[in-house]
């Protein structure tokens, strides 16, 4: 009897979040080694790489891609036994050699095999629902991922039975405003990502459920703090941390939340409250994934070159798919500098629950602004951007929103007083 080893879900987990398989890197009957990356788990947060246990074959795959899953969750098994260690070194017979017969007499019937290597059952369920929503055979599907499995992509592309199928097989006497119809019809389907469906739970919970949002707006004078980048920018680069905007923005919140504290709690049925570090978390758009939200632990103990080697050590590992659950965990307070793609204004930016304040930074561009010297009014062009402050109401009133924005303003304008 072979020994068998359990392949189980991370037990650490954010409170609050979910996760699903988002794919499994080795199939049934391979060979996995110890340590080596064997599954993707995608949480509403990361997406965290899962180690195989042990040196062995991979024997069970109990939860498959796209179904979610608990910390510490059964999600397969090895095999360790002593035959399945001589199978793990033994070498695999190529995909090719495995039916010379049928290769010789039927080309259309090796394209078959090459196209579906995977039975039904190594079919994700997503898989198989789009498989069946469609009418489509999977042997008529070319899997493009691992060991030549389908995935949802590869479905979604091949699609027969779309509407352009549709419109080959139907009659002739199709009306030409019908025609038109179907083509105005014509869509596919995403499915949504565990990421996705975190963020829109997350955003119609704080909105409509929790949180009344109120956004007050004032506008920032950007030259004290371009002046001082375009000093230190060099410097701070030959130490090995980009000198962004958005290093300065945070200083400034830091400075802001001092003068309003509660502008860093969180609202409870029977009090503030009110933290005592402050971590800031800022917004990152990723490719693929949408809007994941790292956070700079200890925001206000940090100076503005630590600040900034910290957010570009965040970002880059954003944008890579790097971020640990520590690094999305435990933020006190939000940036959104939604100006990096060109927007000048939004609001409500939807708070991050349970946070009481999030903080949004439009574009900069230069604009006419009135300004006086001596007894004359000049008109001259300025560096500005819109910066908002959507709050909680239950948490502080417009007067304290809009001097925590007095002072977020009057950090970036007086810089580096």
């Amino acid at each position: 009897m072979s020994s068998g080893v359990e392949i189980r879900a991370p037990a650490e987990q954010t409170e609050g979040t979910r996760s699903q398989i988002l794919r499994w890197l080795k199939q049934v009957g391979e060979s996995v080694a110890e340590n080596d990356p064997l599954i993707e788990i995608e949480t509403d947060k990361v997406t965290v790489e899962v180690a195989s246990p042990a040196t062995g074959v991979l024997r069970e795959i109990i939860k498959h891609e796209q179904e979610e899953i608990a910390p510490g969750e059964l999600l397969g098994r090895i095999d360790t036994g002593t035959a399945a260690a001589a199978l793990a070194q033994a070498p695999r017979p190529a995909a090719a050699a495995t039916a010379p017969a049928a290769a010789s007499a039927s080309p259309v019937a090796v394209q078959s095999e090459t196209r579906a290597p995977a039975a039904a059952g190594g079919l994700s369920p997503a898989v198989r629902r789009l498989l069946s929503e469609r009418g489509i055979d999977p042997s008529a599907v070319r899997g493009t991922g691992p060991a030549g499995r389908i995935t949802v992509e590869d479905v979604l592309r091949e699609a027969p039975g779309s509407a352009p199928e549709r419109r080959r097989q139907a009659p002739a006497s199709v009306a030409p405003s019908e025609a038109a119809a179907d083509a105005l019809s014509r869509s596919h389907r995403v499915p949504h990502t565990a990421v996705r469906k975190r963020i829109a739970d997350h955003m119609v919970q704080s909105l409509l459920h929790t949180a009344p949002h109120v956004t007050t707006v004032f506008e920032a004078d950007m030259g004290a703090v371009l002046a001082d980048r375009a000093r230190q920018r060099d410097e701070f680069a030959r130490r090995g941390a980009p000198l962004t905007l958005t290093a300065y923005f945070v200083q400034a919140a830091v400075a802001a939340i001092r003068a309003v504290p509660e502008a860093n709690s969180r609202w409870t049925d029977t009090a503030l409250e009110i933290y005592d570090s402050i971590h800031i978390g800022v917004a990152t758009a990723v490719e693929g994934v949408g809007l994941v939200v790292p956070v700079l632990h200890d925001a206000d103990a940090r100076d503005l070159f630590d600040t900034a080697r910290a957010l570009d050590e965040l970002v880059t590992r954003a944008r890579a798919g790097k971020l640990s659950p520590a690094d999305v965990r435990g933020g006190t307070f939000t940036i959104s500098n939604h100006g990096v793609s060109g927007s000048l204004l939004a609001a409500p930016i939807i708070i991050n629950q349970p946070q009481a304040a999030i903080l949004g930074v439009g574009k900069l561009e230069k604009r006419p602004v009135v300004v006086e010297e001596g007894d004359e009014q000049k008109i001259v062009a300025r560096p500005r951007c819109y910066v908002t402050l959507t709050l909680d109401h239950r948490v502080m009133d417009g007067h304290r929103a809009n001097h925590f924005l007095q002072v977020f303003v009057q950090k970036l304008t007086g810089w580096p007083a």
